[in-house]
């Protein structure tokens, strides 16, 4: 097995890989899309009950646990727009469908972030 970056754009394969190999991931399929103001809010609105725009959102589909094909990991969608920086909010989308998040650990999904970010020299 191995991941498939074919849907996420060049300049963030690096790290989406980085954060896939951080979380131990090393087989599936993601995609990331660059999405405007009024996509991420749509989104946001639909799947979180918040109307308002973001700077990330993660649509994790296969759990940790076996499948019965090739793993989908999930979508990451991130308003440029909306981010101070897109190489952070490829790694974080990606860390959440990995099974992180930081809104209910002790810290470590940031840690994770912070320290992918670093070996990336960030």
């Amino acid at each position: 097995m191995s991941v498939d970056l074919s849907d996420v754009p060049a300049e963030l394969r690096q790290p989406v890989g980085a954060a896939l190999a951080a979380a131990g991931v090393a087989d599936g399929h993601l995609a990331v899309e660059l999405v405007g103001e009024d996509r991420i809010r749509e989104l946001n609105r639909e799947h979180r009950d918040r109307d308002a725009p973001t700077d990330v959102l993660a649509f994790p589909l296969d759990g940790a646990g076996p499948t019965a094909g090739p793993r989908e990991l999930g979508d990451v969608a991130i308003c440029v727009a909306h981010c101070s920086d897109v190489t952070e909010a490829a790694v974080h989308g990606v860390l959440h469908l990995c099974g992180y998040d930081h809104e209910v650990d002790d810290g470590e999904m940031l840690a994770l972030q912070a320290r992918v970010l670093e070996d990336l020299g960030r």
